[in-house]
């Protein structure tokens, strides 16, 4: 028994890289693609972009772990079934059931490693990301140049004449909100402050101006434009790990995370008799449809849950894994126990 279990796990794991190497790549070119757009709001340099590609590797594994896992079974099982070394062995009195006793270790861990990778590395990634990127928008906002056109403060965009040390001179700012009403502020000098949350731009000397149906005109000799930073959960320690789940609203996007976090996590222990279902056949008799099943079924089973999870109810934490189990005894019963 141990040799079969060291034979099976070699000839998985020649399945399973290739496949998990090809899916991590593609995903990670996503991923870039979407850390690549944040140029767009803030200015990041080559090492900035590796540490957030390195924050998103959690995530990429999350989800390319348990489709490869998923996926790779299943072709593996196929490929000794197509080279009748299934029969042989079941032949010898082992089982597919028996089979499925073996995959249950490894796919446990599988489903343990991806509960913690979901629920205490994903969120510490996701936090340190978030507080990477409020400071380099405030850094920006710190640095506004002068002579530079397209730069913000918040939802103003503002133009520099000229800066000498923390003092701007010569400032223009210009809004279009959504009541189509265009606001323009000019005044002579400025100067940036930081609060506990935001950023406080002062002007000094100079005049607001708002456009709709008329026009109207505020000379003033201070005004304070305000620019609050969005507040971010704080997840370093642990505990901040098991307050950040512990506070999850309904109806939140949070919530919905929560949800297919469990799903993805419970992919691999609750597919076993997919394995054997899609696995075991005779080569004589059918015809080869693992792959094909595989991918149809981790595609169909990505769609149910993130259909699931928009309901935004902890019961589909227990009726879509059980409909899950359900459907997989329903096919192995008719597939595979009559033959073996």
């Amino acid at each position: 028994m141990n040799r079969l279990n060291k034979y099976i796990t070699i000839t998985i794991s020649n399945t399973f890289f290739p496949i998990f190497l090809t899916l991590f790549a593609i995903t990670s070119v996503i991923y870039l693609v979407k850390i690549a757009s944040l140029t767009s709001v803030i200015t990041i340099n080559f090492k900035e972009l590796i540490y957030l590609y390195s924050l998103s590797v959690p995530q990429i594994l999350f989800y390319t772990l348990p489709i490869t896992f998923f996926i790779s079974i299943i072709i593996n099982l196929s490929k000794l079934s197509n080279e009748y070394e299934l029969i042989v062995i079941t032949s010898f009195g082992l089982s597919p059931l028996k089979l499925a006793r073996l995959l249950i270790p490894v796919s446990f861990l599988l489903s343990v490693a991806l509960f913690c990778i979901s629920f205490i590395l994903i969120p510490q990634a996701d936090y340190l990301k978030d507080v990477f990127i409020n400071h380099k928008k405030q850094e920006a906002q710190f640095n506004i140049k002068p002579s530079e056109y397209g730069q913000k403060f918040g939802s103003w965009y503002i133009y520099v004449e000229q800066k000498t040390k923390d003092t701007y001179h010569n400032i223009m700012l210009y809004q279009n909100n959504k009541a189509n009403k265009d606001k323009f502020i000019i005044a002579k000098k400025a100067i940036i402050l930081t609060t506990n949350n935001a950023l406080q731009l002062q002007l000094f000397q100079g005049s607001l101006s708002t456009i709709s149906d008329k026009m109207q005109l505020i000379e003033f000799g201070k005004m304070t434009i305000n620019n609050k930073l969005p507040t971010i959960k704080r997840v370093a320690s642990f505990d901040d790990i098991i307050e950040f789940w512990k506070n999850t609203e309904d109806g939140t996007s949070q919530q919905r995370h929560l949800i297919q976090n469990t799903f993805m996590s419970l992919l691999p222990i609750i597919s076993i008799l997919f394995y054997i279902s899609f696995g075991y056949f005779n080569p004589r008799y059918n015809k080869n449809n693992a792959t094909m099943f595989a991918i149809l079924f981790a595609v169909f089973y990505m769609l149910l849950m993130q259909k699931v999870a928009t309901y935004h109810n902890f019961t589909t934490l227990i009726t879509l894994p059980l409909f899950w189990i359900i459907l997989s005894i329903i096919i192995y019963i008719k597939k595979v126990k009559p033959y073996y």
